[in-house]
C-alpha cells in the first residue's frame, strides 16, 4: 500500500453549464503563471475539456472516471500523474451530484470522495440573490460527507459579491468558505458545437483567453485560499496497477491531429509502459503511414468537419486500407471508424473515406446512443475472448448504415444493441474504451501487434 499527501481541489457546479470548465482554466492558468506545477484531470469521460488543460499545463491532462475503474485504479491514476506536482486541479462533470441514473455513479462527488478530495462549487449567480445560499446549503445538506468546502460565484458583480461572500461567512459559519468570483467576461468565452466546447487547437486566440481568464482569477478569485485549500487535503492510499510488460518492443501509429484528436491518454500510456513506442501521424496531412509500424489506432474526433479534406488525401487513404486488408493490428473508436467506411456524408455532399468498411456515416440530427455501456464480446478477436468485457462509452452526432454485430453493448440500465466490427486483427464501431477497465484487452492488442511483428510480413506503405 502506498500512500502520498497531494495538494488537491476539484471543481464542481448545480449543473452543465454553469462555467466549470471557464473557472477550471482560469485557475490553473492563474497557478501556471504563478510557477507552479500543475496536474490536471477530468471526471468522466470527456476529450475536450482535456484538450484546453493540456494547453495550459503542457502536458497531456487524464481522466478519472468511477464508472471505468475501480476505487483502487482510479486513486492510482490519479497519484501516477499527480505524482511531484505542487498542485492539482480536477474538472468535474455535470452537475455535482450528476451521474448514471438517480444514484450518482460516476458523478463528480464520487470522484471527490473516493479521492477524498476538497470540491469548490460553482454557483451561477446570475439573476438570483438570497436564492442562491439556498442553493449552496442544498447542495451542502444533501450529503453528510458533501466534500464541498468552497464555493466560486460565476456571473457575480463586483458590488454583489460582498453581500453573497458575508451571507455564507455568516450562515455556515467556515463550513464552507467563498473563495471569489469571476464576472462575465465576453472576450474570454470558449466557443461550443455538437459534441461540446470547439477543441483548444482550433481556438485561433486561445493564448490570449487563457490569460484574460488567469488575470481574472488573480483579481477576482482567493488565489491564495484556493491554494491553501488543497494543501489541506489529506494523504490517498492507493496499491499500484501493474501492467503486464514485454520485453520485444512495437510501434503504434497514432492518428493525431485536427479530426483525430479523442483519446484517453491513459490508454496510450498504458501500451507505452507495457513497451510499445507511440508514432503520431496526421491523415490530413501525411502521405502515408509511418513506416515499419505493428499496429495503428484511429481515435474519435471530427472527421465530418474534415471530410473534403481527408477524402483529397487519396494516398493515406489507400496507406490505410491496404494495412488493414493485409492484416495491421488496429483499433478504430467513433470517428476512426467513420474513416473506415466508404464515404461520409455532410451538408456539402458526400466523400469518399478508406472503404475498409461498406456503407457511410451520416447526421442523425441529435446524439446517438449517448452514455455508458458495456461491451460484451460475442465472438473471439484481436482485444478479447468471446463473453469477455469491457466498460465503454458513446458520445455522436453522426450515424452508419450498419455498425457492426460482434459485440453487445449494454447501458446501465439494461437496454442492448449489437455494434463493432471485430476480427483477430481488428476493432471498429462507435463505442470508445480505456484499457483500464480491463488490462486484458491492452495485453491482447500488444500481442497481436508482437505477432505482426515477428511474422515478418509486408509493412510496406
Amino acid at each position: 500500500m502506498k500512500s502520498n499527501k497531494f495538494p488537491r481541489i476539484i471543481i464542481g457546479a448545480g449543473a452543465s453549464g454553469a462555467g466549470k470548465t471557464t473557472i477550471t482554466c482560469a485557475i490553473i492558468k492563474a497557478l501556471v503563471n504563478r510557477k507552479l506545477s500543475v496536474a490536471s484531470f477530468k471526471c468522466g469521460p470527456d476529450y475536450i475539456d482535456t484538450m484546453f488543460h493540456g494547453k495550459i499545463v503542457g502536458e497531456k491532462s487524464r481522466n478519472l472516471d468511477p464508472y471505468f475503474f475501480s476505487d483502487n485504479t482510479l486513486k492510482f491514476l490519479f497519484a501516477n500523474h499527480a505524482e511531484g506536482k505542487d498542485i492539482s486541479v480536477v474538472e468535474g462533470v455535470m452537475g455535482y451530484y450528476d451521474g448514471i441514473s438517480m444514484k450518482g455513479e460516476a458523478s463528480t462527488y464520487e470522484v471527490a470522495s473516493i479521492t477524498d478530495t476538497p470540491a469548490i462549487l460553482i454557483v451561477n449567480a446570475k439573476a438570483a440573490a438570497l436564492s442562491i445560499i439556498a442553493e449552496i446549503e442544498g447542495f451542502l445538506n444533501f450529503k453528510e460527507d458533501s466534500k464541498i468546502s468552497g464555493v466560486v460565484f460565476n456571473g457575480c458583480t463586483e458590488w454583489m459579491y460582498p453581500e453573497l461572500k458575508k451571507e455564507v461567512e455568516e450562515r455556515f459559519k467556515g463550513r464552507v468558505r467563498p473563495l471569489g468570483f469571476l464576472p462575465n467576461l465576453p472576450d474570454a468565452s470558449l466557443e461550443s458545437r455538437h459534441l461540446g466546447l470547439v477543441t483548444a487547437d482550433e481556438v485561433e486566440d486561445i493564448e490570449e483567453k487563457l490569460m484574460l481568464l488567469a488575470e481574472a482569477a488573480e483579481r477576482y478569485l482567493d488565489m491564495e485560499g484556493i491554494i491553501n485549500l488543497a494543501n489541506s487535503a489529506s494523504e490517498i492510499y492507493f496499491e499500484d496497477v501493474i501492467p503486464p510488460l514485454f520485453f520485444d518492443k512495437i510501434r503504434i501509429a497514432v492518428a493525431r491531429d485536427k479530426a483525430f484528436c479523442f483519446y484517453y491518454e491513459d490508454s496510450l500510456a498504458l501500451l507505452e509502459k507495457m513497451g510499445a513506442e507511440i508514432i503520431e501521424f496526421s491523415p490530413l496531412n501525411d502521405e502515408l503511414l509511418p513506416d515499419e509500424i505493428d499496429g495503428i489506432y484511429l481515435g474519435g474526433g471530427y472527421p465530418e468537419l474534415y471530410a473534403k479534406k481527408l477524402k483529397e488525401n487519396q494516398s493515406m487513404r489507400s496507406s490505410i486500407k491496404a494495412a488493414i486488408e493485409r492484416g495491421l493490428p488496429c483499433i478504430a473508436e467513433c470517428g476512426g471508424f467513420m474513416y473506415l467506411l466508404e464515404n461520409i456524408e455532410v451538408a456539402e455532399g458526400t466523400f469518399e473515406m478508406t472503404g475498409a468498411f461498406p456503407g457511410k456515416s451520416f447526421d442523425a440530427g441529435r446524439l446517438v446512443r449517448f452514455g455508458y455501456i458495456e461491451l460484451e464480446a460475442k465472438r473471439d478477436n484481436m482485444l478479447c475472448s468471446v463473453g469477455e468485457r469491457i466498460r465503454g462509452h458513446e458520445f455522436h452526432h453522426w450515424d452508419a448504415d450498419f455498425t457492426g454485430e460482434d459485440f453487445v453493448a449494454t447501458r446501465p440500465s439494461g437496454k442492448s444493441w449489437p455494434c463493432v466490427f471485430a476480427s483477430e486483427n481488428l476493432y471498429a464501431g462507435y463505442p470508445h474504451f480505456h484499457f483500464y477497465s480491463n488490462l486484458k484487452f491492452a495485453e491482447n492488442f500488444y500481442r497481436a501487434c508482437l505477432e505482426w511483428k515477428e511474422a515478418g510480413r509486408d509493412r510496406d506503405n
